[in-house]
């Protein structure tokens, strides 16, 4: 009889909860705009409640930019670029983008806490990840600022002028980091609205862009939900939009801006293919798909949220992730023990639970551990399905939260098809250690950035965006420069 080595997650150990202090920041009861440099109230007087949403408390009223408050914005970045901004070299240029990074590290505590506030999201994610990334990519982008002619030679790049950005609600300061700070190193000024559940480390930053000196009016933040979004999409003076979110929100600004000058570049939906191949280190692959979907509460557009099995290891990969799904701490956000936090929102969670459901209904086998949930706030447990069918709505629909569709193959002809059978095409992983086989995949899946026994690495250096609906751009890198240039 063949001995079969499972790795034994359980312990005598209890571990003691560790929350993450909030002692050392104080949140504003009301955060108004930010534009031309300063914080100043909504002109429609509009405020909303933004929550926690571990334990549904309102955490501070923001406020809610209109029409006329977009105008403000876009008139003030304007003039910042055409009085100030373009006039500076770009050595002083990325003075001011480097200094934004290092008041960032500075504030690294705050920052991270106020996330996982805000968002839901672990601390651990949090600190580890979204805030030093944030820093990164403002560090990386103040060192281009001054070699646009190297980064594109015999180009002569130029600036746009106003950037319109709109961020989402899933890493809101890394996506802020990842728009503003390239838009800057090319020399352009920037308006860019926060998602309007999660606000507050936007204004956070916009505190951070005031102790930098930056001039005023080079960056306006201001926040709203989709309404106010459009009146960025559609002002005229804005001369490029910069999106990240759904693919159906997508395809109505693209629509909205058809027949203008605006460049434009979308970061949108994704259901990525993560592939396990008979000759993988499993036990690797296995951290690499708990990773790949329950990273965020599945809150990614490039998680790995289509799991394809090989035949022949399919039960142990399958009996692996159980083993190590019942060791997940699911709870308290602020809690370093914790794995996975809060769903953002209520709307959110319904949205989840809804597919569970069709996931159900459709015939496929459900697998969620048996942890406690806490009584207040939005969880979800973190959920697999076996028994997927190619055309199962789980498996090619979005979903956005921590559930995982699994499939078997058996050669690499059928993976490929299956993983390119998608709308989407943003990200994928592969998992083997025949290297000759992990080209050969990368060469023929057509997503944006493939991993290759690893998942969700980023890296400012290193250009992310996706093809089909998954949207057009990249952000990050020299490639994340050239859509806020235009060249002579």
């Amino acid at each position: 009889m063949k001995k079969t080595h499972k790795i034994d997650f359980s312990s005598d150990w209890n571990l003691v909860p560790a929350p993450e202090s909030t002692t050392h920041f104080k949140l504003k009861n009301t955060y108004d705009l930010f534009i031309n440099g300063k914080f100043v109230a909504p002109k429609s007087g509009k405020y909303f409640d933004t929550i926690n949403p571990a334990n549904e408390k309102v955490l501070a009223k923001v406020a809610e930019a209109n029409e006329a408050d977009i105008d403000s914005a876009v008139k003030a970045a304007r003039k910042a670029y055409d009085t100030v901004w373009s006039k500076l070299s770009g050595k002083e240029r990325g003075k001011y983008i480097y200094r934004i990074a290092r008041i960032i590290q500075e504030r690294a505590r705050e920052f991270a806490v106020v996330e996982t506030l805000n968002g839901g999201k672990a601390i651990r994610e949090s600190r580890d990840v979204d805030v030093p990334l944030a820093a990164a990519h403002f560090f990386y982008y103040a060192g281009w600022a001054d070699k646009l002619e190297y980064a594109f030679p015999n180009r002569k790049p130029k600036a746009l002028g106003v950037a319109g950005q709109i961020i989402p609600w899933n890493f809101p300061l890394l996506m802020a980091a990842w728009k503003i700070a390239p838009a800057l190193a090319a020399g352009n000024t920037v308006v860019i609205k926060s998602s309007e559940t999660t606000p507050l480390t936007l204004y956070l930053l916009a505190e951070v862009i005031q102790e930098a000196g930056l001039p005023a009016g080079v960056v306006n933040i201001v926040s709203g939900a989709a309404l106010t979004g459009s009146h960025i999409v559609n002002h005229p003076d804005v001369n490029k939009i910069a999106f990240t979110g759904s693919t159906a929100v997508g395809k109505i600004i693209m629509k909205a801006i058809a027949g203008t000058s605006k460049k434009s570049t979308m970061e949108l939906g994704g259901k990525a293919a993560n592939i396990i191949f008979e000759d993988a280190a499993l036990d690797q692959a296995v951290e690499g798909i708990i990773n790949g979907i329950f990273f965020n509460q599945g809150h990614v557009c490039c998680a790995g949220s289509r799991l394809y099995v090989q035949e022949s290891v399919f039960d142990v990969v399958v009996q692996k992730l159980k083993d190590r799904m019942n060791s997940l701490n699911v709870g308290d956000p602020l809690d370093k023990n914790t794995d996975i936090g809060a769903i953002n929102s209520k709307k959110q969670l319904d949205t989840i639970s809804n597919y569970i459901e069709i996931g159900k209904a459709e015939g496929a086998e459900m697998y969620q551990p048996s942890c406690e949930l806490p009584s207040k706030g939005f969880w979800c447990r973190p959920t697999l399905f076996t028994k997927v069918s190619q055309s199962n709505r789980i498996s090619q629909e979005e979903i956005f939260g921590p559930v995982l569709a699994i499939q078997t193959f058996r050669t690499v002809d059928e993976v490929i098809e299956k993983a390119n059978n998608t709308p989407y095409g943003l990200s994928a992983g592969v998992w083997t250690d025949k290297g000759s086989k992990i080209f050969n995949m990368t060469s023929q899946m057509r997503a944006g950035v493939v991993w290759a026994n690893t998942f969700n690495k980023f890296d400012p250096t290193s250009p992310f965006g996706g093809y089909k609906e998954s949207g057009f751009g990249r952000e990050g890198g020299l490639h994340g420069l050239e859509p806020y240039l235009k060249f002579e």
